[in-house]
């Protein structure tokens, strides 16, 4: 904030003085503006009709980006098709459930966006039928199991899959990815071997 003071003044007869006061500021707001930037960005992707694909996408920016996913050019309203934000709504997962071949297989573009710009990038998902598969396709061998745990008490959520090249195995909490670095230690992914 930047403020004048003005003092003005002049002698008045009997040795009285007038003091006019002229007082202004100015805010100046020094926020600086910045385009969005991709942290997270979605990744081509091949699914299996009646399965699940989940793109995502996140941005930082300032002020902190919106995230809007487009289908062929279309903003996406389906019920098919969950947008599900999170950080605030500087990141959102895509869930399409369940693939379609004819109707899914398409190029999705997320966009970015704030006062300053808009940013987007695109990500292309096939989807294969069952008998189209074709020999190495990722499968999941063993998935998690439901759990009851008492609370402060740890447990193991086990997943195994296969595939030619070896899968890598992405895990998602209420549809969100999990992010086991910003977890202070409270989760681990740990790598075995075949099961």
């Amino acid at each position: 904030m930047v403020c004048n003071i003005h003092l003005a003044g002049s002698h008045l007869p009997r040795g009285g003085l007038l003091v006019l006061f002229s007082h202004s500021c100015m805010l100046f707001t020094s926020l600086a503006e910045s385009l969005p930037s991709f942290i997270t960005f979605p990744v081509n992707q091949t699914g299996i009709s009646g399965g699940v694909a989940s793109f995502v996408c996140q941005a930082t920016g300032e002020p902190k980006p919106t995230i809007t996913w487009f289908k062929i050019g279309k903003k996406i309203s389906s019920q098919r098709f969950d947008g599900i934000e999170f950080d605030g709504g500087s990141g959102s997962v895509l869930r399409i459930q369940p693939l379609r071949v004819d109707r899914d297989a398409a190029i999705y573009k997320c966009s970015a966006s704030n006062s300053a710009g808009e940013v987007s990038v695109s990500a292309r998902l096939e989807v294969l039928e069952e008998n189209d598969i074709p020999h190495g396709f990722p499968s999941i061998d063993l998935g998690p199991q439901l759990k009851v745990v008492e609370k402060s008490r740890t447990t193991k959520m086990l997943c195994a899959a296969s595939g030619n090249p070896d899968p890598e195995i992405s895990w998602f909490k209420d549809m969100l990815p999990v992010n086991i670095s910003s977890s202070d230690g409270r989760i681990k992914q740990l790598r075995s071997g075949r099961l």
